[in-house]
């Protein structure tokens, strides 16, 4: 039996093979579980295709995380492929660049609440639209990137990241009764496509494989994967709230 056998999963967020949703959907087929994908607009193409480079065949699903109408819709195209979900992974973040990369100050209400939208409103807004399909059992988790600390160029993005890490905790007060456990997973940098948007990413990686004691590898997301799996699985059935760091040990360490 693998870690996620039988679970039936729904994962956000895969965009190219260098995704971390892409190596979370890649474990959890190989540990046993029924896997299905978002996407939306000229992604839903692109998500279709790295799908094929999973072990086994995942259907996706149209979903924009700020679309009401893709939202409502979303318990019923995903029952298209499977009856129930026993977990959701969150795989979902853009700010406009002009509210990162320096930009803290001149940053613009209109693009900040994109970024609010998208990557912090979004995860109750997922939660709630898979809410029908979980039962008693059930895993959300989520990605951020430690939102306690004020990050090079990271800016109003940070700010998002810490409304999101808020949003879990409100999520796990409010699910925790029906047995659905909400947790998030704390990254280190990872080269992602996401990341490459950030300008001057390399600002946030440089430093961090000294500064962790594990040290750290911004080219390999296994890590970052396994624990989501694992988040995912039966082995943290008490465990809600909760930000796993995933970082090398880069968050324990003093300046």
């Amino acid at each position: 039996m693998g870690l996620l056998d039988g679970k039936k999963l729904l994962i956000t967020g895969v965009l190219m093979d260098s995704s971390i949703a892409f190596h979370v959907a890649r474990l959890a087929q190989q540990e046993g579980a029924e896997v299905v994908l978002t996407s939306f607009g000229r992604q839903l193409r692109l998500t279709e295709t790295i799908a094929k480079r999973l072990p086994a065949a995942a259907p996706v699903v149209q979903l924009d995380a700020t679309s009401t109408e893709d939202l409502d819709a979303l318990a019923d195209r995903v029952r298209e492929h499977v009856d129930h979900l026993d977990g959701v992974v969150h795989s979902i973040g853009f700010a406009p660049q002009s509210v990162m990369g320096g930009n803290f100050l001149t940053g613009q209400w209109d693009d900040v609440a994109t970024a609010l939208h998208v990557s912090a409103y979004s995860l109750k807004a997922l939660a709630v639209a898979a809410h029908p399909l979980l039962g008693r059992g059930s895993s959300i988790v989520g990605l951020t990137f430690d939102a306690r600390y004020a990050w090079p160029v990271y800016d109003w993005m940070g700010v998002a990241k810490a409304a999101f890490e808020a949003t879990s905790r409100y999520l796990a007060r409010d699910l925790g009764p029906e047995g659905i456990r909400v947790n998030l997973v704390a990254a280190g940098p990872v080269k992602t496509t996401a990341a490459k948007s950030i300008p001057g990413f390399q600002a946030l990686d440089e430093g961090w494989p000294k500064r962790s004691p594990l040290g750290w590898d911004a080219s390999d997301p296994e890590p970052t994967a396994r624990a989501v799996a694992a988040l995912l699985s039966d082995w943290f059935p008490a465990t809600t709230g909760e930000i796993v760091h995933v970082d090398g040990g880069f968050h324990a360490m003093g300046l």
